[in-house]
């Protein structure tokens, strides 16, 4: 078969190799499940871990956007970033939604757009643009933090891998 002398290395070549990041057996990808949605959140990691953070609709109204109103009225609401500076930019999907949660329009929104009047720079506002204003019932935020999503080991096998946030939710998801 093989000379002793090859059987000797031959499992500490393959140590090597699975310690250099060169072996694709080891990277794996996950997605971390989908938080509660709230008007009110503690912003989670992709562990399901609270960031300090809480991120809160602070209210919503249905408007013509003043760049657009030939548009319609599309959700226009006010959000606030407790515990976040700029150092640790966190993002959390917002989405309107109907009376039974049902998402019509989702977007992510990130602390550091959070640039408020002088009185209330932890408050940020924005717009949300759905097909049927009409149905809007109230915004929710979703706690997983989408600010940081390690690169996929798809992308990179020596480096990539781990667990991502969630999916971004779409128009017709339950929340």
């Amino acid at each position: 078969m093989f000379p002793a002398r090859v059987r000797a290395v031959a499992p500490l070549a393959l140590v090597i190799f699975a310690l250099s990041g060169c072996s694709s057996w080891g990277c794996t990808d996950t997605t971390a499940e989908r938080g509660k949605a709230g008007v009110r959140v503690q912003v989670v990691d992709t562990e399901g871990q609270p960031l300090g953070v809480t991120a809160a609709v602070v209210d919503w109204s249905l408007e013509p956007h003043p760049q657009v109103p030939s548009e319609g009225d599309q959700v226009h609401f006010r959000f606030r970033f407790d515990g976040a500076d700029e150092y640790s930019d966190r993002a959390v999907d917002a989405c309107a939604v109907d009376e039974e949660r049902v998402t019509l329009g989702c977007q992510t929104v990130f602390s550091s757009e959070a640039s408020g009047r002088a009185d209330d720079p932890l408050t940020g506002n924005t717009w949300l643009a759905v097909e049927h204003p009409e149905q809007v019932d109230g915004v929710l935020l979703i706690p997983n933090d989408q600010s940081y999503d390690p690169r996929t080991c798809e992308a990179d096998v020596k480096d990539g891998g781990g667990t991502h946030p969630p999916e971004p939710p779409r128009r017709g998801d339950q929340l």
